[in-house]
This record gives C-alpha cells, structure tokens and sequence, in this order.
C-alpha cells in the first residue's frame, strides 16, 4: 500500500483543482476555439499530474488509479449540476458524454506525462528515497 504525506496529497489536491476549473471551462465555452483552448489546458495539468506521480515514485497502474478517483466524483457532480440546472435528457447526456471523451483525453495526458517522466533516468526512486525517511536493511 502507497502512502503519501500531507505534502505530496497536496500536490495532487492543487492539480486536481487546476484540471478540474479547465475542464469545466471546457464545457462551459461558448466557441469552439475558447473550449479547445481550455482542453489543452486542462490535458497539460493532467500531463504535469503524471509527471508528478511518476517523480514520486508511483506507477503508472497507481497514477491511473489516482486519475479514475477523480473522474467518477466528476462525472457526478456534473450529473447533479444538469438536474439542478434544469436540463432535459439530451442536454444532460450530451454533457457527460463530452465530459467522457475530454476524460479520456486527459487519462492518455496523464499517461503520456508519467511515461516521459519515468523515461527519464530509468524508474522513479520510491517515495521513501525522496521524503528522507530512513529505510532499514
């Protein structure tokens, strides 16, 4: 089992709030120009999440694990936001459906952002080579 310090869950809070607002940006433009923008930038802090992850020492299966986390409470509120708003049927699965594709844009990102960063050097060092913490022989 993995154990991350307050520090490093913060890390993955901040970004996790940062991809969170793009994404939401995404669906709420009203150009296609100012929604692609938004994607590209939700899928960069989806990037520097894998990027992160992987310099902490978590694998890609652990990184995955972590994005899905954060994709279902997502889905969620999106679903409750439609009924509050009001929306029929086919506004609320259009949403979540292009809410589903941008997810798997950033699910790749992320991947694509652990890989590059694990690329580099070999494996990540665990987390424990990184906080300090002593390991014993």
């Amino acid at each position: 089992m993995l154990t991350l310090t307050d520090e490093q869950r913060l890390l993955f809070r901040e970004r996790g709030h940062v991809l969170a607002a793009s994404l939401l940006q995404y669906l709420d433009a009203p150009q296609p120009e100012a929604a692609a923008h938004h994607l590209k930038e939700a899928s960069g802090s989806a990037g520097e999440y894998g990027t992160v992850a992987a310099t902490l020492g978590l694998s890609l299966s652990q990184t995955v694990e972590g994005f899905l986390r954060f994709r279902a409470p997502f889905h969620h509120e999106l679903a409750v936001a439609a009924r509050r708003r009001g929306f029929d049927t086919a506004e609320t699965t259009d949403l979540l459906e292009t809410a589903e594709r941008a997810m798997d844009r950033l699910l790749v990102a992320t991947m694509t952002g652990h890989t590059r960063a694990a690329g580099k050097g070999g494996r990540p060092r665990p987390i424990a080579d990184r906080t300090g913490e002593d390991r014993e022989a």
